[in-house]
């Protein structure tokens, strides 16, 4: 693969009861549950990650479940809305699934030529569901309900929602080598040609919204995609030559980490593919067992009562 910006490797949201939130990923969309870990900065919450078989980056979204979190608001500085990518002739049978288990969702509608059909999650997090243009082959996680003629494939796309499209616009097409692809009103899809799918950042620019509020119900922030280490340190030196602060590489585990805010306000990260959701479990196994962070093995019995039991 080349040293650019590989779409979208992950997002990360935020939620309240951790089975509500297992259930409807697992359960009700269909996701399997990739790894089930904590926080690193807070050991006593869990950090969830759903997605494909392997957990392929692009099909990632990852979730701290806080049971008493304040119900988020969204808005400007944030990413508002998370596409997943389903097949052609699909959104009926969605419909009358989130129809049967209760799931707020709206009606089909198009836009940049594509149907969707928009919902929320029991957080109030907002999801669509899109019928790609473009064929998508990547192989779906199937359940006994969800089978792959109408599973979710991964991400398609994000949404931005910002005062203003040009300084974010600046990040994405100058340092991550993505295009203006199609503008539809106060809408601008920008997408790469370095990868087929999770390739696309939306941005509705709204000079008269309101600032998001980062709770329950919203995403914290959106993940891009890099090959390895080496490649992630030399977009770290582009990002610093822009102006911008961004913290050193962190260990994530599954992956390495750098984190900027860029000009709009949303947080960014910056992951690698390596070492992979493999390193401690295998394909078979992935998500059946808590997985801790070396600094907190040792208090593995103390996190294990603190956090709360999850039935699976």
């Amino acid at each position: 693969m080349e040293d650019k910006i590989l779409g979208l490797h992950h997002i990360t949201a935020i939620a309240g009861d951790a089975q509500r939130n297992y259930d409807f990923y697992t359960k009700v969309l269909g996701l399997r549950m990739v790894k089930k870990t904590v926080n690193f900065d807070d050991p006593k919450t869990y950090h969830f990650y759903f997605g494909d078989k392997v957990g392929s980056p692009g099909s990632i979204l990852t979730f701290f479940p806080w049971p008493r979190v304040k119900q988020g608001k969204n808005g400007v500085g944030m990413a508002t809305e998370i596409g997943y990518s389903v097949p052609e002739g699909s959104l009926d049978f969605w419909q009358e699934r989130f129809e049967k288990h209760g799931v707020e969702f709206g009606k089909i509608r198009e836009q940049f030529g594509e149907q969707y059909l928009p919902f929320r999650d029991p957080d109030g997090l907002n999801l669509k569901l899109i019928v790609t243009k473009h064929q998508d082959n990547r192989e779906a996680w199937e359940t006994d309900e969800i089978k792959s003629d109408v599973a979710l494939k991964g991400f398609h796309s994000v949404t931005l929602t910002l005062f203003n499209v040009g300084p974010t616009a600046s990040i994405l097409t100058d340092i991550f080598d993505y295009e203006l692809e199609e503008k539809s009103g106060e809408f601008y899809r920008y997408k790469t040609s370095a990868v087929e799918n999770a390739a696309i950042i939306d941005i509705h620019e709204d000079p008269t919204a309101d600032r998001g509020i980062n709770a329950g119900g919203t995403n914290h922030h959106i993940a891009f995609r890099v090959k390895d280490e080496e490649t992630q340190m030399r977009f770290r030196e582009k990002i610093i030559q822009k102006g911008l602060q961004i913290t050193e590489k962190i260990d994530r585990d599954y992956f390495y980490s750098l984190y900027f805010r860029e000009p709009g306000g949303v947080l960014f990260e910056i992951a690698t593919d390596n070492p992979g959701f493999t390193r401690d479990e295998s394909l078979e196994e992935l998500g059946s067992n808590l997985k801790l962070p070396e600094q907190y093995e040792g208090s593995r019995d103390r996190i294990e009562k603190l956090l709360p039991e999850l039935k699976h």
